[in-house]
């Protein structure tokens, strides 16, 4: 067959192409999990009329897509237009190793180009940012994770296979497309004496209606805050991985108000006109205000503190030496 009528031979298979179930014959050579746990992918030999199985690993919601590398041996390029590749969802539960029958749709086809290297990749989302270049294309239509596993197929276009083409043998590496998303696993930990009571978390001024749920988002460097009438309010930093979910501790503490009272050994500490010995030591107070007085011989310095709920303080007396030089 000439050039010009493989050509228009391959041109007819792809415009008949739809999407309605269809049944083949196909050799299956086997099964590969896709998960981001193993961004490298696996790989797997398959000839002309061949297919594999691509079933989900472990947290498919972090893809964006499938990307399958065809490498094909050097000889393939004096066949330009022979082979084409599809893709199956909805496979039939007697799918299996081996020579097999097969009732599926199919949702997309492309004749295998000239070129020892063919990347196709496959859209699991409808965002998935996935562009067409030089070098890769982007397949159409958008293959729900809740349609895996799927099948991807090759097989001849043209009739007439001469026997090295059929004897041939291409190299299939499927990978995962991996989206910039982690997500975070709240874990609360309350005081003993103060549990279950409500509390609200925001991330980065976003309100978390459900801290039972798994929070999805892009991996960095994000703001959390804790606000509760209960629990003392926090506001730190955390980062999400890629690809990962990852513990969020949050340790609730008690609103209790608390000081820390700091001074020389031979200072003589009072609080609200009562000893105070355990100094560099915290003590709970109720909110309001307080006086702290400290004594050291005949030099005694009084402070009045507003105390609040939730906060600590630091109060602490220093005694400096100052040495100035003068000409």
């Amino acid at each position: 067959m000439s050039g010009v009528l493989i050509f228009l031979t391959v041109c007819l298979f792809f415009t008949g192409f739809s999407v309605n179930a269809e049944a083949f014959r196909t050799v299956v050579e086997g099964s590969i999990e896709v998960s981001p746990e193993r961004p490298a992918g696996n790989s797997v030999s398959i000839g002309i009329n061949s297919s594999v199985i691509i079933t989900l690993g472990s947290e498919a919601r972090f893809l964006r897509g499938i990307e399958i590398e065809i490498t094909s041996p050097q000889n393939w390029l004096a066949h330009r237009g022979a082979v084409g590749i599809s893709v199956h969802n909805n496979i039939n539960t007697q799918t299996s190793h081996g020579v097999t029958d097969i009732d599926a749709n199919r949702t997309a086809f492309d004749p295998l180009p000239a070129r020892l290297q063919t990347i196709y990749q496959i859209p699991v989302r409808q965002s998935h940012g996935l562009r067409t270049t030089t070098t890769v294309t982007v397949l159409p239509a958008v293959t729900q994770l809740s349609a895996f596993p799927i099948l991807f197929r090759m097989m001849p276009v043209i009739k007439g296979l001469s026997d090295e083409l059929e004897n041939m043998n291409f190299n299939l590496t499927v990978r995962p497309i991996i989206s910039d998303e982690g997500a975070v696993r709240f874990v609360p930990r309350y005081p003993p004496q103060l549990r279950n009571r409500p509390f609200t978390v925001l991330i980065d001024d976003n309100v978390i209606p459900n801290t039972q749920d798994q929070i999805v988002l892009r991996e960095g460097e994000h703001h959390l805050v804790i606000l509760s009438d209960d629990y003392r309010n926090e506001s730190r930093r955390f980062v999400v991985e890629r690809a990962k979910v990852n513990d969020l501790v949050i340790e609730l503490q008690d609103p209790t108000p608390i000081l820390i009272l700091e001074a020389p050994q031979n200072a003589v500490i009072f609080l609200d006109n009562a000893i105070f010995q355990r100094s560099r030591e915290s003590v709970t107070v109720e909110p309001g205000l307080h006086e702290i007085k400290f004594q050291i011989g005949d030099y005694t310095i009084t402070r009045n503190l507003n105390v609040q709920r939730g906060k600590t303080y630091r109060i602490a007396l220093t005694v400096d030496l100052t040495v100035q030089e003068e000409n």
